[in-house]
């Protein structure tokens, strides 16, 4: 008889954990190769685990919630149809230390001559994303190891951290020193309170708690509007050539390469032109520093079943043709929607699109998706009636009209360059050769 281990996966090269969502097979049941026995989260995408193995589920080591570093043995498949089981065991959390608190305020001054930011150096876990928000918040290490934390065994959440940051130079922060005898009663910082509106229910109220992915949306919005000043600029372009092209090739396009072509992939070419012209808007920051990203990766939010969205990302954009990011767009939308899409692809982008359009409307305010400093939306696509200037004089014609919306971050992005970049973005648009070739 032959046992192998099942180890939690590395879902993505920023991913040191996940957390067991659903245990699709339970001890004792049959599992072939290749076949699904739990669904894991990250703090980027839900992911469904295959066995590499086929045999009989023997043990479950974690329980579902328990949180999980990458390259643990989380389960045990033995080869032997009769082999005997055990009982889902109980993570339990490791000791505590003992630890005394020493009061300061306002500032936080390192106790060793550790850089203050150096993350690594603490002894306890903050996930990736937790470390890179309080990188970009200023956060020291320890106040960082001082906030309160509400995740398995007194973890700093994401929520934890969005909710320390607006008071974080206004309350008290404690130190932890390690003590090898008298005690003093442990304080811990807590954030002040935020101020929410009371809801009362009235009847006939149906109450609707929110998804997992519902909750990382929510805070990741509050996040952005939060830490970038958001200004949004508007154009109107005459799409016309454009639309007319597509309407032309699509029949022949999807007979020759096998996809559907959208609007989206020519959407995204604009854009990676745009960017080319207009560099400073595919930009990050980081502290007082202004990273300018060599690669041009252009997030699409997509739609999901459930009414939540997701950003799968087009990877170096500016190098595909059309072809290639039509295929690229059509198959990163298809595998959104069937939560078949891995962490690497929806991380690493410097810009995003989406097309409020899609939902018949004409223009949206979108909100920056962190640490990135613009977004753009698309509208939808209307005939009007518009002026149009010719050689012999102007006259009144029915076009294809669209508005392009831009938010973008006014801390380092001013008027002039959102204004600038968008209406660059249209222009390739409106110049669209409607003679072209795919």
């Amino acid at each position: 008889m032959a046992q192998f281990d099942l180890l939690m996966p590395k879902m993505g090269e920023s991913v040191a954990e996940a957390t067991i969502i659903k245990w699709v097979k339970n001890v004792g049941d049959a599992v072939k190769s290749d076949e699904t026995i739990l669904e894991i989260a990250t703090d980027k995408v839900d992911s469904e685990i295959p066995s590499p193995f086929e045999g009989t589920l023997v043990k479950q080591l974690f329980k579902e919630g328990d949180v999980v570093q990458v390259g643990t043995v989380i389960a045990v498949i033995s080869s032997d149809a009769n082999a005997a089981v055990e009982a889902p065991k109980t993570s339990t959390p490791a000791p505590q230390k003992v630890e005394t608190v020493v009061t300061t305020t306002a500032s936080v001054v390192a106790t060793n001559s550790t850089a203050v930011n150096d993350y690594s150096q603490s002894n306890k876990f903050f996930s990736p994303l937790v470390k890179n928000i309080a990188k970009q918040e200023g956060i020291a290490i320890a106040e960082l190891e001082n906030i309160s934390g509400s995740g398995k065994d007194g973890r700093v959440t994401k929520s934890d951290i969005l909710a320390y940051i607006p008071n974080k130079g206004k309350q008290t922060i404690t130190i932890v020193e390690p003590v090898k005898e008298t005690v003093a009663p442990q304080q811990t910082a807590t954030a002040a309170p935020v101020h929410k509106s009371t809801v009362k229910s009235m009847a006939g109220d149906e109450i609707i708690e929110m998804d997992r992915m519902r909750k990382l949306i929510a805070d990741h919005m509050v996040m952005s509007k939060h830490v970038s000043p958001h200004v949004t600029s508007f154009v109107e372009a005459d799409v016309t050539n454009m639309v007319l092209w597509r309407d032309k090739i699509k029949t022949q396009f999807e007979k020759r390469e096998g996809e559907k072509i959208t609007f989206t992939p020519l959407f995204i070419e604009a854009v990676a032109k745009a960017i080319k012209d207009y560099p400073m808007i595919n930009i990050c920051i980081d502290g007082n520093n202004i990273i300018k990203r060599k690669s041009i990766n252009i997030g699409m939010a997509a739609a999901l079943p459930s009414g939540n969205l997701i950003v799968p990302v087009i990877k170096n954009a500016d190098e595909k043709n059309l072809i290639g990011l039509t295929k690229n767009v059509n198959d990163l939308a298809r595998r959104a929607r069937a939560n078949k899409l891995s962490p690497d692809e929806i991380q690493d982008g410097t810009f995003t699109l989406t097309n409020v359009g899609g939902f018949g409307n004409v223009m949206g305010t979108p909100i920056i998706n962190q640490p990135q400093v613009a977004i753009m939306a698309t509208g939808s696509i209307k005939k009007k009636p518009a002026v149009i200037e010719t050689p012999y004089g102007d006259t009144i014609g029915i076009r294809h009209m669209m508005f392009l919306s831009l938010s973008y971050d006014h801390r380092v992005v001013d008027g002039s360059l959102g204004g600038s970049f968008l209406r660059k973005v249209a222009d390739y648009l409106e110049d669209f050769d409607i003679n072209r070739t795919f």
